[in-house]
């Protein structure tokens, strides 16, 4: 059975039941259903959300009950493998008629709306997966860690790289001290999500799609054939978060778990300034992050460079004549260096003195299956909210520096505001869209 009903109608629906959503207390929320599956709905079809249900799917303990997407061409591969699921191209009308039947929901939409979902979600007291980067957002990131906390549900973001055994084994490298302390981090991508200047106009919206959905939560723009969706929307700053969004997720993220970093003191951009509406072809970022038992001092330097751009070639020439991949980190540390691919196994430099280094063993995890596993209470997330809301924050303080180039902005974790700079506040939360609005957030 599929669901497409205007915002009228669905208001209609669920006059009775309201759309103020409670917040479920944690001793209410169950940890899975009477028959050991966990019931679930997903956000988006296609994509990383869809790799999310298949990689659920391998699990005996799973029931996909329902599915939401705006495109509604997406569902046919949904109801080809999944038997009887409800779908809808309304993500409200989802979690309302389906409030009673599902423990779970996985996110996967453009950037834009995965805080408006994923709140809306934990406000129910559902367990959520949700894709990097955990919100559009910085303001977006902490209210809903703060929410989870609060909901007391199972959470874990989309970072399934953190799971496997070559970032771990990076992790456990630097917490070994196998480099000794770090003084310096440097990740780069060679991915450009640049955008330009948005093309005048507008096209029919096709049948298929829902465009007011689609736009959600941001302001309005006019449907434009292949501009945005389906795969061009992580170019635009009202949906997407640019490169560093899409990418510095994963690539900062053994990093920020094997220094144990928090929040970061200040950044700044030294690439261009992004265009109108849409984010630059390459950035360098540079981020000082407060020390650790980890770092050589009571302050560390990570840098991020993308579409491009690459580290200095004082760093590049710790590697020797080793082969450069196209994504990864640079890690510098007082007794050598640590290069982390994106994705192979980590490797230690000068390779003559580690060349009998005893690496250690790390046996491999799944991403999925340890989601799964906590929801139905057995073990806990390693990429949960606690963890994801920070580091996303961390990578999404970039976006906005991004915005205001070759400027140190200095950071206030505590009250979520640049202190130096009054102009990118402004940047860091957003007014959503009138009538698009969700209690509690925006």
């Amino acid at each position: 059975m599929s669901y497409r009903t205007t915002r009228r109608t669905f208001i209609g629906h669920t006059a009775t039941a309201g759309l103020a959503l409670p917040t479920i207390m944690p001793s209410l929320v169950r940890a899975a259903s009477a028959n050991g599956k966990v019931n679930h709905a997903t956000f988006g079809c296609s994509g990383m959300p869809w790799a999310d249900v298949r990689n659920f799917a391998r699990s005996d303990h799973f029931h996909l009950v329902a599915a939401c997407d705006v495109d509604e061409r997406k569902f046919a591969n949904v109801k080809k493998q999944f038997k009887g699921v409800r779908t809808y191209t309304n993500w409200r009308e989802l979690l309302a008629r389906e409030d009673d039947k599902i423990d779970s929901v996985n996110v996967g939409t453009p950037d834009h709306m995965h805080a408006p979902i994923t709140f809306s979600a934990l406000q129910r007291g559902k367990h959520v997966y949700c894709q990097k980067p955990l919100t559009h957002d910085v303001a977006e990131s902490r209210a809903v860690a703060e929410k989870a906390r609060e909901a007391g549900t199972v959470t874990q973001m989309g970072i399934q790289i953190h799971s496997r055994t070559e970032y771990r084994l990076a992790v456990q490298l630097i917490r070994d001290g196998a480099i000794g302390k770090v003084k310096e981090v440097h990740s780069f991508s060679g991915k450009s999500w640049g955008g330009g200047t948005r093309p005048y106009g507008k096209d029919p919206v096709p049948g298929y799609l829902d465009w007011d959905r689609w736009i959600g939560v941001a302001p309005w723009r006019p449907y434009l054939k292949g501009v945005y969706h389906p795969q061009q929307w992580r170019r635009w700053q009202d949906f997407g978060t640019g490169n560093l969004g899409d990418m510095a997720c994963h690539i900062f993220d053994p990093v920020f778990n094997g220094l144990e970093l928090t929040a970061p003191l200040n950044v700044r951009s030294e690439g261009p300034a992004p265009f109108t509406e849409s984010w630059p072809n390459t950035y360098t970022m540079h981020y000082t992050f407060p020390g650790t038992k980890h770092t050589a001092g009571d302050k560390v330097n990570m840098s991020w460079y993308d579409g491009g751009a690459m580290p200095p070639k004082r760093i590049l020439d710790l590697l020797g004549d080793w082969k450069l991949p196209s994504q990864g980190s640079i890690v510098v540390g007082t007794d050598g260096t640590l290069l982390i691919p994106h994705v192979a196994g980590p490797r230690l430099f000068p390779r003559k003195k580690f060349a009998k280094y005893d690496y250690p063993d790390i046996p491999p995890a799944n991403h999925w299956d340890q989601y799964l596993a906590a929801c139905r209470g057995e073990g806990k997330t390693s990429a949960n909210f606690d963890y994801a809301g920070p580091l996303s924050e961390a990578v999404l303080i970039g976006t906005v520096a991004a915005r205001f180039p070759e400027q140190t902005l200095k950071w206030d974790a505590k009250q979520l505001k640049f202190t130096n700079a009054s102009a990118p506040n402004a940047f860091v939360s957003r007014d959503y869209r009138e009538g698009h609005e969700v209690e509690g957030l925006g």
